[in-house]
């Protein structure tokens, strides 16, 4: 699919991935498109789009808040995907929506499926979505040309990794810590074995996520994955506008940066 090729593109160019995460919304709906065009400038390699819900179960403090503040801007799933369509000719890059599992339900899957595409998203994340239930979006996920990003737990059984490696499309979703999405002072020592089994598990490239926020958190995990997603940090830059540190944190997965 174009979001697996997009990144093994980067890889096969000696950099890593980079894909950070934006609350759609925060801040208004009009927000959207300059905020995802200043990021595609930048040179990250694609963008996962989160989408405002009400009961965001993996989410920490600071996501939730931005959900909060784009729910008071009325900003819903179906005026995101209306605005992502309005200017999908000037996006270059892969899209990933983060949405629940209701909003999708609420919209209709085949319905959500078809404007998704004409929005440019090449991907989508279910949180709430256990492996088990995939099937529920695949038949239109797949008409639509969208990858179903799985996400492996660090707690996840080998079996289970191995099943989650093989269904998942476009990359592996590698969540690096026990519990919700916020910043981090420190990971596990253990990650460096994990993220190992997990490569060898799988033919497309893992991504970490949850918990990434410096430039050497970038780069250390580009030494055992294939790149970074950054949620929170990103989150909160852009809140304060802080281009600067968005721009740092980018340019940590440039191969003349990688140690």
């Amino acid at each position: 699919m174009k979001l697996q090729q997009q990144l093994e593109s980067i890889l096969a160019a000696g950099d890593k991935a980079f894909i950070p995460y934006i609350m759609a919304g925060d801040g208004g709906i009009e927000t959207l498109k300059p905020t995802l065009l200043r990021l595609q400038q930048l040179g990250v390699s694609a963008i996962e789009v989160g989408i405002p819900f009400t009961d965001p179960v993996a989410d920490g403090p600071t996501i939730e808040q931005a959900g909060e503040r784009a729910l008071a801007h009325g900003v819903t799933l179906k005026k995101v995907l209306v605005e992502l369509k309005s200017f999908a000719q000037e996006i270059q890059i892969p899209l990933v929506v983060m949405t629940y599992l209701n909003p999708v339900l609420a919209y209709g899957i085949e319905a959500f499926a078809k404007d998704a595409k004409l929005g440019g998203v090449q991907g989508l994340i279910v949180p709430d979505m256990p492996y088990e239930e995939s099937a529920l979006l695949q038949t239109a996920l797949k008409e639509n040309d969208i990858a179903l990003v799985q996400l492996v737990s660090l707690t996840s059984h080998p079996e289970r990794i191995k099943k989650l490696a093989s269904a998942s499309e476009g990359f592996i979703y590698a969540v690096t810590v026990n519990g919700i999405t916020g910043e981090r002072a420190s990971f596990a020592t253990e990650l460096a074995q994990h993220f190992a089994n997990l490569k060898t598990a799988s033919n497309i490239p893992v991504l970490a996520g949850f918990g990434i926020s410096t430039a050497e958190h970038v780069k250390s995990f580009g030494e055992i994955a294939d790149g970074v997603i950054v949620g929170s940090r990103i989150v909160t830059a852009l809140a304060e506008d802080d281009w600067t540190t968005i721009e740092t944190l980018v340019q940590a997965t440039k191969k003349s940066t990688i140690i």
